[in-house]
């Protein structure tokens, strides 16, 4: 089996132009695989072929991973390196029959998206401070984030030709769909203090039409943006992670828990459809049965 795999990962690597890492993670899932196969049918790893799986025999190895607690995310994981495999096997004519064809995939887990709570989210976008340039572009970068709730791709291909007294700004979103987004009066002010004090003194060339700039003048990037969060967040000493997709959905939890209409929430966060944004409403059900368990007497004295 090993002489299998050693091609179909060379096979990844020139004809997929597969990233190294995904690579890496394909080989250790398969040869963990190998291991468990060749144990189940009393062989030895290197006498295991490809024709000696079945369904059952599939089966089995995901109800072992199952069992030994592995999240269901790196079992879907595994699967989908195994059947990856078999899929270049069947096309190089090496199996006749392919033994992953008919097992199910595994429902993912569903995980509510984290957030940040009003106080939180209000002390690290005031974490800055005032007076210098890159403190001026991190707070009106952070105040953007959580006014708009666009993503941190949209947010760095932000340029100079808007005005922000406007209030809104146009996003050009997933699919070169656009979208008019409101801006709040603190997101307005923020920018319009970095655009007189902060990025004229980080632009060294005036052809440079990027609004977010990093120290050098040259356009802000996505691992630029999160280095600035991370920094501040570990200013501010929330335990949590943190990323610019965290001010995204805090800005759609507070929208609803403040009442805005779901559909109004969908157009702002650009989602094609509206299953996407409805996550948020499972969160504020969430939040609403958590305070209620904290807070409603009876209850309270139901722990006790």
């Amino acid at each position: 089996m090993y002489f299998f795999v050693d091609n179909f990962i060379h096979y990844l690597e020139t004809e997929r132009n597969y990233s190294r890492h995904t690579v890496v993670n394909y080989r250790r899932d398969l040869f963990h695989g190998i291991d468990f196969f060749a144990g189940a049918l009393g062989k030895k790893d290197s006498d295991l072929k490809p024709s000696d799986l079945d369904i059952k025999l599939v089966r089995s190895y995901l109800g072992d991973l199952f069992y030994s607690g592995l999240a269901k995310s790196s079992i879907s994981r595994r699967l989908a390196a195994w059947r990856s495999f078999y899929r270049y096997l069947g096309r190089e004519g090496l199996v006749e029959r392919n033994p992953l064809k008919k097992v199910s995939s595994l429902k993912p887990e569903k995980r509510l998206p984290h957030f940040l709570f009003k106080e939180e989210c209000a002390g690290l976008i005031e974490s800055p401070g005032e007076g210098f340039p890159l403190a001026l572009r991190d707070r009106a970068l952070m105040e953007v984030l959580y006014a708009t709730g666009i993503r941190v791709g949209e947010l760095i291909s932000l340029d100079i030709n808007f005005n922000p007294g406007d209030g809104e700004l146009l996003i050009m979103g997933k699919g070169g769909r656009e979208r008019m987004v409101p801006l709040g009066r603190w997101a307005i002010e923020a920018i319009n203090a970095y655009l007189d004090n902060g990025r004229p003194r980080l632009v060294r060339n005036s052809e440079e039409k990027a609004l977010f700039v990093n120290f050098r003048g040259g356009r802000l990037t996505d691992r630029g943006v999160r280095k600035i969060i991370k920094k501040y967040v570990s200013k501010m000493g929330i335990q949590s992670t943190v990323s610019p997709h965290t001010m995204r959905h805090t800005f759609a939890t507070h929208m609803l828990d403040n009442g805005a209409d779901l559909r109004a929430v969908q157009e702002m966060l650009g989602h094609k459809n509206l299953s996407t944004t409805q996550i948020y409403t499972h969160l504020t059900k969430e939040r609403l049965r958590q305070v209620y368990q904290n807070s409603h007497p009876r209850v309270k004295m139901d722990k006790l």
